[in-house]
């Protein structure tokens, strides 16, 4: 009797639980749980950004449909799949930059812009350093490396110091924020589908004219101001090296030139490809395009070069370069956990429904529209996110997130040209123009140019977080403009 009530019993609980329904919380509602969650915790609590991240993936994740069983475990599914997209670049472009400050090929840059475009042109030749090296290398260590050549050349000059400091923090950031391979630009072309050599060559256009309006706001402030240069703590500068002592210019540049070329090549093809007839040598190429510009390959073989400019220069034993690996593989590896895990968080919110419950906000506009409200909205929430909790990375990470999960859904797996107007690239260099804006005492970078560059915090605020608003603003000027005269669609 009790074997054949088996059967009933489960046929019973079986319809009783496909009829019940699954707990529904609003998908905004669930948006702003996330949303405030990761600022409490890093602005409020002073958690780190990692922990932050992560905590809200996996409160969206439990208040988004699905099985329970599953609501943390797809956190971490979620967390590799990010981690597998981005990893292996940030973990080596952070060897590529701690190699070439070692060897001195960072160095060989800089003077050798400054030996092109002579004393006068100081400025402009640190802003161009600025902006080349913080592609392959972090704003910081830019920063870092650059100050003391602004600091020679104050002594040298006796004016502009300000504007020499300004100059560097504008090349810098704007590539630091728009160019791949730093972490942001890299993560936001990984999550809204962006071809990473559109990424670099588009960011690198939209960089380029907020440079030179950073570099006019630079001049004018340092007249305004008219900040002398001060000591620095008790100790005594390092000395710079020797130009003996560094690189040629070709090997320095190398490990930046040839990674960005290779990845470009792939866009080309692959763009040509696309209209190609059958049998073009496009088709043919495109394969073997898709091999050399992926961009893991192309960052590993740029590390080979780094690292043979480094050894070639130092002459380090084979402990010493593997502890300067290690160390700049510590410094990568946060960023990549951080990065990761707002790439869980973004999986989350996707899965809280949220793409369809924003688009009904949306209904009834037309494409180009809703492309241009999504392009403000992005540019609103990362300046909003940076304000609040001071990383453009993780305002980058964020707003990128969010984006993806109101315009990907099961019905457009992918974010298209044909559904904003425009090519998503305008999306990311939104989203990186937002996070240059509100930078102020809760930023890693406001304090690295206060004390570097010997300022007081009052001084930055009239200086260092002008600069990057301008830089933001003009940023997200430009993307528009190229929305309407460039759509790439």
């Amino acid at each position: 009797m009790w074997n054949s009530l088996v059967p009933v019993v489960l046929a019973f609980q079986d319809s009783a639980a496909a009829a019940a329904p699954e707990p529904f919380i609003n998908p905004l509602i669930v948006l702003a749980i996330g949303i405030v969650t990761v600022i409490g915790l890093i602005l409020a609590l002073r958690v780190n950004a990692f922990i932050a991240l992560i905590t809200a993936a996996m409160l969206v994740s439990l208040l988004a449909p699905g099985e329970t069983g599953e609501k943390i475990s797809r956190v971490a599914v979620a967390f590799g799949n990010a981690c597998g997209g981005i990893g292996i670049v940030i973990a080596l472009a952070a060897v590529i930059g701690k190699c070439m400050m070692d060897s001195g090929a960072a160095d060989k840059v800089v003077r050798s812009f400054l030996n092109a475009l002579g004393e006068k042109r100081a400025p402009l030749a640190l802003m161009g350093s600025g902006y080349v090296l913080s592609v392959p290398v972090f704003f910081d260590t830019v920063f870092y490396l650059l100050v003391p050549l602004a600091r020679s050349l104050y002594r040298k000059t006796q004016h502009n110091y300000l504007q020499y400091i300004l100059a560097i923090a504008a090349g810098g950031a704007l590539t630091h924020t728009l160019v791949p391979p730093t972490p942001g630009p890299l993560f936001m072309a990984a999550n809204l589908g962006i071809d990473v050599g559109m990424m670099i060559l588009v960011g690198g256009i939209v960089a380029i004219p907020a440079a030179f309006v950073g570099l006019l706001f630079a001049k004018i402030d340092d007249r305004l101001m008219n900040i002398p240069m001060r000591a620095i703590g008790s100790e005594q500068e390092p000395d710079p090296f020797d130009d003996s002592e560094l690189p040629s210019l070709t090997m320095s540049l190398l490990p930046v030139v040839l990674p960005v070329l290779m990845i470009t090549a792939n866009t080309v093809v692959s763009t040509l490809a696309k209209d190609a007839a059958d049998g073009s040598i496009w088709l043919t190429l495109e394969p073997y395009a898709q091999l050399i510009g992926n961009a893991n390959l192309a960052l590993m073989v740029s590390t080979v070069i780094a690292l043979y400019v480094l050894y070639q220069q130092r002459k380090p034993t084979l402990a010493e370069l593997s502890h300067t690996v290690e160390m700049a593989l510590m410094s990568g590896g946060v960023i990549i956990l951080i990065t990761a895990g707002g790439g869980a968080f973004g999986a989350m919110l996707k899965e809280a429904q949220i793409g369809p419950a924003i688009q009904d906000l949306f209904r009834g506009q037309g494409d180009e529209s809703a492309g241009l409200t999504f392009l403000f909205l992005g540019f609103g929430i990362a300046s909003l996110l940076k304000v609040a909790q001071g990383s453009g990375t993780v305002s980058m990470i964020t707003t990128s997130s969010m984006l993806a999960s109101m315009l990907i859904t099961p019905e457009n797996p992918e974010i298209t040209s044909e559904a904003l107007g425009f090519n998503p690239v305008y999306l990311a260099t939104a989203i990186g123009a937002g996070s240059l804006v509100g930078s102020w005492m809760n930023d890693s970078g406001f304090w690295i140019f206060t004390k570097m560059g010997g300022l007081t915090e009052s001084e930055s605020l009239r200086s260092w977080t002008l600069l990057l608003s301008t830089l933001g603003i003009v940023s997200m000027a430009v993307t528009v403009l190229l929305v309407f005269v460039l759509p790439l669609a």
